[in-house]
């Protein structure tokens, strides 16, 4: 089997694996090759001992139980902020470099996106993943076990419908009817997946929100522009490499940043570790720094 096949065929593999639904059609159309083609590597797959699953509207998919399927899940794969230092890296290298252009090459054949993959997957976190990937497709509960959350400190077992993964597996969107609010958690931070039989409730609920480079995540975007020195410019790109995206150099030693954010929160506390260094463009932005500053002078008597 030559190089392109080889490709087309790890390409089919991640489709008829990942969280993601294909008929045979719709992965022939991505791969650029005939369904018929799409069909011959299925029955490869089956002769070489995995487990297809023809699913309900045509579906293809890979059945955890095939022998191989715990190896594949636990590959190594990136995170946007991973994959976008990874094209950092590669564009380091000289363009007459022909390494540059095999590692490009390879990297997106593969995985088939800018940030070419979803996420880190292995151990303990691949079996959860997994049954919140078996429990989307088929709309049920779940019960995360021993949950540790980052906001409260508390380890509790919490009731939700989980809906939709962010785009590297790190997170999942859940409904929490408890709460009656869509909230994100954090896949590692889950002692276990108990899986209900008890489908969703709340479909009509569920929504996806948003992301923005601080991590930090909301349901509305508010854009802030600030103008940065050399040191918060470098700050910000050490800490939040994906706000490379969104700034622009203005001189030698300045740097416009114009981002979406969807909470002041994650920004703020960016900006007052280097408000020596930043100037505010953004009125209301400026407000809430100032208000942050009051409380804090209030509330710990740093006037006097």
């Amino acid at each position: 089997m030559d190089q392109p096949k080889i490709e087309r065929v790890l390409r089919l593999m991640k489709m008829m694996t990942g969280n993601n639904n294909y008929t045979v059609e719709e992965m022939a159309e991505r791969l650029g090759i005939s369904y018929r083609s799409v069909y011959r590597y299925i029955e490869t797959f089956k002769e070489s001992g995995f487990v297809v699953q023809r699913k309900e509207g045509g579906i293809y998919k890979l059945g955890k139980e095939s022998r191989y399927f715990k190896e594949i899940s636990q590959l190594i794969h990136f995170t946007d902020e991973e994959a976008h230092i990874v094209n950092q890296l590669i564009e380091g290298l000289d363009n007459t470099n022909i390494l540059k252009q095999n590692l490009r090459k390879k990297l997106t054949s593969v995985y088939n996106c800018t940030s070419m993959a979803d996420s880190v997957v292995e151990g303990k976190n691949a079996t959860n993943i997994n049954g919140l990937i078996d429990a989307i497709t088929e709309k049920k509960q779940v019960v995360f076990k021993d949950y540790a959350s980052s906001h409260t400190s508390i380890i509790r077992d919490r009731l939700v419908e989980p809906f939709g993964f962010t785009t590297n597996y790190v997170q999942v969107w859940c409904y929490e009817p408890e709460s009656k609010l869509n909230k994100l958690f954090n896949t590692a931070r889950i002692g276990a997946v108990e899986s209900l039989d008890k489908d969703w409730q709340f479909e009509q609920e569920h929504h996806e929100g948003y992301i923005d480079v601080f991590r930090i995540t909301g349901y509305e975007q508010h854009n802030v522009q600030l103008e940065l020195g050399v040191r918060s410019h470098n700050l910000l790109i050490e800490e939040y490499p994906l706000a490379t995206r969104d700034l622009k150099q203005i001189d030698d030693t300045h740097w416009l940043l114009d981002t979406m954010v969807c909470d002041y929160m994650g920004i703020g506390r960016f900006a007052m570790g280097v408000l020596g260094d930043i100037r505010i463009l953004t009125p209301e932005f400026e407000e809430y720094i100032k208000d942050e500053i009051s409380y804090y002078y209030k509330n710990y008597n740093l006037g006097k």
